[in-house]
């Protein structure tokens, strides 16, 4: 059994960004040696491909919530459609379920062509280009099954995202020693930036270059905006085809025959469409509940959260059930999915472990809800695509670059868990900007003020929240275990985001966004408690 993890939580963000567990015994050098060593990784074809695979990584996730958000209310949908659509992005949520699988099962001809990193990695990346093609071939506003058929694309594309960034952190880890993992973490945060940035600022500035706006839809402006962005992914696809398979990958061994890991994946599969299944089949028993209830957003989230617990619950007994009948062999499931998660119960004892795994799915809530209905907000307040486009997802992107650079500094300088809670205060309390900026309209410096706080204090947020989570994993289930927080960490949030439209048709954009500052309040309490768990353990 490791030793806990308690005393990482001094590491640097950057460090910890990587999942490096090794470099804080690392021998000091002076000054002009780490300056050289730090130039001469600049030149190292490892730190390049990170850069690119980061781009690759940055792409999807905007096609999904803000550039999808605008060009769906362009088209005439309601709020609160729009923002249903954020939901697309679960995958990302979820990513744990099948994180393992990714890990150790073969795919037919591409892991023996390519590897097991590279093969599940190029798999993914084909699967994305797929999903943005088929997203840029429906026009919502075409009524009938488009938007379904739009709702599944979008879905596919979140899933064979959340799968590459599984690829894309486990090629990370064993591509490099300990001691160049902060340089690769850095090559790939700014690539995966710049592709925020391609996939944000710039697919909005193509939309409207082509002549799409609020008052004058084009689906044709989306429909080629998106396969452009599709063409964007040959960047991490050539990639991919030209770097090498990590040395470590080559020493692992697929433990079982084929025909266990077939059973494995219809196991999965099985749980998976109970959980499909159950959400979409009981949509109109609990439409019919919020209607004998009398609607309103909080009985409409509360009967949502039941109806996502109950799907989630039955998939889990299918995939149990299936398990105990022998549809796959019990140590291999075990050793796929409930090994890793028992380890962290067992380092941290089952009342700590709770409660951080409480904190990791609430700490990112005011600025993950909020930003789901951000662009929307701007839009509403009569900022054009540009305007959006360059204070959003330009300007505030740089700034939470910056914010990222402060909070690891102050992190290591002050502690982790002190700075978790500065950025805790932050992300909830500079919300209350945008109460502000509703009231006083079309503002534009007013609008630059909201995104810089804002932003400042996510990107803040963000590196002290990464190093945290980083120190809570065991070296040894690096990959399934950072799976499990990166997905918890939004999960609740981005359910909750995706009423975000219809909660504003209640209360309005003021109460809204007080509402995202009131939710954080809690977070400040699990912070402090988690503080004192962790000096006790320390």
């Amino acid at each position: 059994m490791s030793k806990p993890a308690d005393s990482g939580l001094v590491r640097s963000a950057t460090l910890s960004q990587a999942g490096a567990t090794g470099t804080a015994g690392a021998r000091p050098r002076d000054g002009a040696g780490r300056w050289a060593e730090a130039l001469a990784a600049f030149r190292d074809r490892r730190v390049v491909t990170m850069l690119f695979l980061g781009f690759s990584a940055g792409i999807p996730l905007l096609l999904i919530f803000s550039s999808l958000s605008l060009w769906l209310r362009e088209a005439g949908l309601e709020r609160n459609a729009v923002t249903f659509f954020s939901w697309a992005a679960l995958g990302y949520s979820f990513k744990f379920v099948w994180a393992p699988l990714v890990d150790r099962l073969p795919l037919p001809w591409l892991t023996r062509r390519y590897g097991r990193r590279r093969g599940w990695l190029l798999l993914a990346q084909l699967a994305i280009v797929t999903a943005i093609l088929l997203m840029s071939s429906i026009d919502p506003a075409a009524g009938g099954d488009a938007l379904m058929h739009m709702a599944l694309a979008a879905v596919m594309l979140g899933f064979s995202a959340a799968t590459q960034d599984i690829c894309i952190d486990a090629y990370r880890i064993e591509l490099a020693p300990p001691e160049l993992q902060g340089m690769l973490a850095a090559a790939y945060i700014v690539g995966y930036r710049t592709g925020m940035v391609t996939s944000g600022a710039g697919a909005l500035f193509l939309a409207a270059a082509f002549l799409s706006s609020a008052e004058h839809y084009s689906y044709n402006a989306w429909s080629l905006t998106y396969g452009i962005m599709a063409g964007t992914m040959l960047v991490g696809i050539v990639t991919n085809l030209l770097m090498p398979e990590p040395a470590r990958s080559h020493e692992l061994s697929y433990a079982h025959p084929a025909a266990s890991y077939a059973r494995l994946v219809a196991v999965f599969l099985c749980a998976a469409v109970a959980f499909a299944g159950t959400f979409f089949l009981s949509g109109e028993g609990f439409a019919a509940l919020r209607e004998a209830v009398g609607g309103g957003a909080l009985p409409t989230l509360l009967l949502e959260a039941v109806r996502l617990a109950l799907a989630i619950g039955l998939a889990g007994l299918v995939g149990w059930g299936l398990v105990k009948l022998g549809a796959v062999d019990r140590a291999m499931a075990a050793e796929t999915w409930v090994t890793p998660v028992l380890d962290f119960f067992r380092r941290y004892g089952p009342a700590t472990a709770l409660l951080l795994l409480a904190l990791v799915g609430l700490y990112r809530i005011s600025d993950i809800v909020l930003g789901v209905i951000a662009n929307v907000f701007y839009q509403d307040l009569g900022f054009t695509k540009p305007q959006i486009a360059k204070a959003v997802n330009t300007f505030g992107v740089l700034v939470s670059i910056v914010g990222g650079f402060v909070g690891g500094v102050l992190a290591t300088r002050f502690g982790v868990m002190r700075i978790l809670m500065l950025g805790a205060i932050l992300s909830a309390a500079t919300n209350l900007a945008f109460v502000g900026l509703a009231y006083a309209g079309h503002h534009v410096p007013l609008m630059y003020a909201t995104v810089l706080a804002d932003n400042l204090a996510a990107g803040l947020a963000s590196a002290a929240f990464v190093a945290f989570l980083s120190s809570l994993t065991n070296v040894q289930f690096t990959a399934v275990q950072y799976a499990i927080f990166s997905s918890l960490m939004t999960l609740l949030p981005k359910t909750l985001g995706g009423y975000s439209g219809s909660i504003v048709d209640g209360i309005g954009y003021p109460g809204f966004f007080v509402f995202t500052t009131l939710i954080g309040v809690p977070v400040l309490i699990l912070v402090w408690l988690a503080g004192r768990k962790l000096a006790i353990r320390a």
